[in-house]
């Protein structure tokens, strides 16, 4: 079931634009889903905190950088569970670490990320997690922009999960137009 004040925070956001937009991944869209509206806007922080505290089962958490970091704190900060942060990349200066924070060879880490299009930054997260020792089996998302991360995810035996999806996201949406 959708969680429809989630959806209508990030309506009134305007976190969703409409129009022809480049993904990251090279593709285009008619829609974007602008995380930088929702990840600094409070109330859609304080939801999406509360929507994936209600998920998790003390486990230690992992947000990817860069977007997944706000997430995760507003999350360890509402669940009180500590968190890492996975880069895409080692540093190259400083302590040269891909994870960042305190990690034990055999913990379970949920990561945390913000919009899933094929789900391959969170694949790659969670290798690199996994190559540090931890248990990694789920992804939590605020949206599943419903363009393969699931099967990429499963592919590498990881259990998508989102808060909302591009289909709940766009449903009943005001008709908007590109001009």
């Amino acid at each position: 079931m959708p969680n429809q004040e989630l959806i209508d925070a990030l309506r009134d956001a305007d976190a969703v634009k409409y129009g022809e937009f480049e993904l990251s991944h090279g593709g285009t869209s008619n829609y974007y889903v602008d995380k930088y509206v929702f990840e600094t806007d409070p109330r859609c922080l304080e939801l999406i905190a509360a929507a994936f505290a209600e998920r998790l089962d003390g486990t230690k958490l992992a947000g990817v950088a860069l977007g997944g970091v706000p997430m995760v704190a507003v999350t360890s900060v509402e669940t009180g569970l500590p968190y890492v942060i996975a880069r895409k990349q080692a540093k190259e200066y400083g302590t040269g670490n891909r994870i960042e924070g305190e990690l034990e060879a055999g913990e379970e880490v949920v990561v945390i990320e913000d919009i899933a299009t094929t789900g391959q930054s969170a694949v790659d997260a969670a290798q690199a997690l996994r190559e540090a020792g931890a248990v990694v089996e789920r992804v939590l998302v605020v949206v599943d922009r419903e363009e393969g991360a699931r099967e990429n995810l499963a592919d590498h035996d990881l259990h998508l999960e989102s808060l909302v999806t591009a289909s709940d996201l766009l449903a009943d949406a005001p008709a908007e137009s590109d001009g």
